[in-house]
């Protein structure tokens, strides 16, 4: 391992649980070494343990080391790290040297491939939109079939959940949906489709009323214009524990701004002064875990954007809770430069 691939691997145990984020979604191996100003190792941080962290209470300007496990497993050999790695299964062993140093991480053959469980649950995806954000392409097309490299964005969505054996898609159509039909009458891959068609356009929520009594028990729901990639088992064991009615897969985004902020108090006095501040915050996926009875709370034929559903179920008193994901997990194509965004992200330049 050379120096410059190590350095994707560590940062300084001062930095906040936001700043952590971004290393790990740089460095894309899913975790990061902090080390003190001596260069030691002080504990390790993964978004996992980020996510725990958040739902506990923590808060992202809150210190990284606050989240991280601080005493993380180490070799002092490349061959103590190969047994290690092989007998207890772990990802990735730091090398360290007699002053706790790290010269090495050992991550066997390169990263493990995890073995995805099979959820075998019904996923319903929302494609009916007119894809306003993406004119003039979708004057031509509709928003589900502009393609993503080889394939179009539907079935990357779709490809995604089978890999999880989740096979079961009730699609809701609307704007130009004999297209979307006529594509996937004349694909070569059978895939298992109930149609649904919206006579007028009913946002981003209404059309699952067309699936009223269709569902016993709990299902995705997504628009057709994001990508996730995050560990779906996970968001579904947190729903389910957690007892929700309904699961919002958030991201948080974290913005740089490239000047000094100045906060000004009474007669121009300075309150506070920030100099290139990042700010955190968490933006809706437009995907969800749901479950059945949410519909039957829904009037027919009524207009209404899903995250209106999550306000009335939540005043309602149901639960309701957010599952947050890495930015690094979730692609957006609603607008055009984010598309291409999304294409190198899956192909590559």
């Amino acid at each position: 391992m050379n120096e410059q691939d190590l350095k994707k691997f560590i940062g300084l145990d001062r930095v906040t649980v936001s700043e952590a984020m971004q290393l790990i979604d740089n460095g894309q191996n899913g975790i990061l070494f902090l080390v003190d100003s001596n260069n030691r190792l002080v504990g390790c941080i993964t978004d996992g343990d980020i996510r725990r962290f958040l739902l506990k209470g923590g808060k992202m300007s809150d210190p990284a080391l606050k989240a991280a496990n601080k005493s993380p497993k180490v070799a002092k050999s490349d061959e103590d790290a190969k047994r290690l790695y092989h007998r207890k299964n772990y990802c990735f062993i730091p090398i360290l040297d007699s002053e706790k140093k790290i010269v090495a991480i050992y991550y066997g053959d390169g990263h493990k491939i995890r073995n995805k469980s099979a959820l075998n649950i019904p996923v319903v995806i929302n494609a009916g939109g007119r894809g306003t954000r993406l004119d003039p392409y979708t004057r031509v097309l509709p928003k589900p079939l502009i393609p993503v490299g080889d394939l179009p964005i539907i079935e990357h969505i779709m490809n995604e959940y089978q890999s999880y054996n989740c096979d079961e898609f009730h699609i809701i159509v609307n704007y130009k949906k004999n297209l979307i039909k006529a594509y996937f009458a004349d694909n070569n891959v059978d895939y298992n489709i109930s149609w649904y068609d919206e006579e007028t356009p009913l946002g981003t929520g209404g059309g699952l009323t067309l699936l009223r009594g269709v569902f016993k028990d709990t299902f995705f729901f997504a628009n057709c214009d994001a990508l996730l990639t995050a560990n779906y088992e996970r968001m579904l064991k947190f729903h389910k524990d957690n007892g929700n009615v309904i699961t919002m897969i958030c991201a948080y985004k974290n913005l740089n701004i490239p000047y000094g902020v100045i906060e000004m108090g009474k007669n121009g006095s300075i309150e506070d002064m920030k100099e290139k501040p990042l700010f955190s915050f968490l933006t809706n996926t437009g995907i969800y875990i749901v479950e059945p009875e949410v519909i039957d709370d829904m009037e027919d034929n009524v207009p209404i954007g899903f995250p209106d559903i999550v306000d009335q179920q939540r005043k309602k008193g149901r639960k309701v809770a957010v599952f947050p994901v890495s930015e690094n997990d979730w692609m957006d194509m609603g607008q055009l430069p984010e598309l291409e965004k999304m294409r190198i992200k899956l192909y590559g330049e």
